[in-house]
């Protein structure tokens, strides 16, 4: 009834609905809440503070910045949030059409068209160093096959993607789960990943900032995890396993995505790449010893055809060997 009363509370004022439901289609900072609403910081951090005391969105601190999103799209297997079901209700009964909110509507469009340019900029400083990788294995297209092949026909509840870059994977992905979040530490790279989310019109998936091998999430909140093309850069490998196999559920799945074994040294020199590809042998240690099985391989080699392409990409699939229990995870926490 206590919990019940302050959700009645907090969402009872007009602000604070517009703000709900403009953090129902994005993750916004304080500083974008006061561009779109018209009002002083004070004010609108006094509304913030009522909402996340009352549970229904959270602060998701990166770098100097925080951003604000609704609660429910972070995994948390100890999350109950049984106002959630009806807060969904209240933002259906927002009416889209109401001059306010058309003007909230249009002023976060300007907000996601900023991002956009900035992620843009990013990008384009840094696509030669992409492209000069992309051009040694088989084209992405197929490597996205291969990947979505791994799935077979499950689908999953939470999906976490470890070292997130672009969001590309949560592009690929986000058709065949219910919530995805990708975790990168780079900021500038996070605000591409939300341009390109936002452009796809994708709202099951969120990126968040945090150190993909201790992330602050609890045990088991996860029935997927990825980790693409993040393994080379590590000098320790086998704890990012680690901390995948302890944020999946029982009979939850692993996926990673890298090279196979290569001599390519220029990559360490010239792309920051410390390790220089694996082998089988290698990610089955280290799932072994995070308690995964490997449960399937691929290995696709580069076109012989063309002399510039010397990657050969490996993908892995682990699955977590205890049974799966039925009902568990956030569904039915909350």
């Amino acid at each position: 009834m206590d919990e019940l009363v302050s959700f009645l509370r907090a969402v009872g004022e007009q602000t604070r609905l517009r703000i709900l439901s403009l953090l129902s289609s994005a993750d916004l900072t304080v500083t974008e809440l006061t561009q779109i609403l018209g009002q002083s910081q004070p004010r609108v951090s006094r509304h913030l503070k009522i909402l996340v005391d009352a549970g229904l969105i959270e602060r998701v601190p990166e770098g100097t910045w925080a951003f604000f999103r609704l609660r429910g799209h972070v995994p948390d297997a100890e999350d109950r949030v049984p106002t959630s079901l009806l807060l969904g209700q209240i933002l259906k009964a927002i009416n889209l059409e109401e001059v306010e909110t058309k003007k909230d509507r249009a002023r976060l469009e300007q907000i996601k068209t900023s991002r956009s340019r900035i992620a843009s900029e990013y990008f384009s400083a840094n696509a030669e160093e992409w492209d000069a990788i992309r051009t040694l294995h088989l084209p992405e297209a197929q490597v996205e096959r291969a990947l979505v092949g791994l799935f077979g026909e499950k689908r999953y509840s939470d999906l976490i993607d470890l070292g997130t870059g672009t969001g590309r994977l949560l592009e690929l992905i986000s058709p065949y789960v219910d919530h995805g979040i990708g975790f990168d530490t780079n900021r500038e790279m996070l605000n591409v990943a939300r341009a390109n989310l936002a452009a796809a019109k994708i709202e099951n998936c969120r990126v968040q900032q945090g150190d993909i091998l201790s992330l602050a999430l609890p045990d088991e909140c996860a029935d997927l995890v990825t980790i693409h093309q993040v393994l080379h850069y590590l000098s320790e490998p086998g704890t990012a396993i680690a901390e995948a196999a302890r944020l999946l559920k029982p009979g939850g799945v692993l996926i990673i995505v890298d090279f196979k074994p290569h001599d390519l040294d220029f990559l360490r020199d010239e792309f920051a790449h410390l390790r220089l590809g694996f082998s089988d042998e290698d990610v089955a240690e280290w799932a072994a010893e995070a308690g995964l099985k490997i449960s399937e391989t691929r290995e696709l080699p580069p076109d012989t055809s063309s002399t510039d392409k010397r990657l050969t990409v490996g993908l892995w699939k682990a699955v977590d060997p205890r049974a799966p229990v039925e009902g568990y995870g956030v569904k039915a926490a909350q």
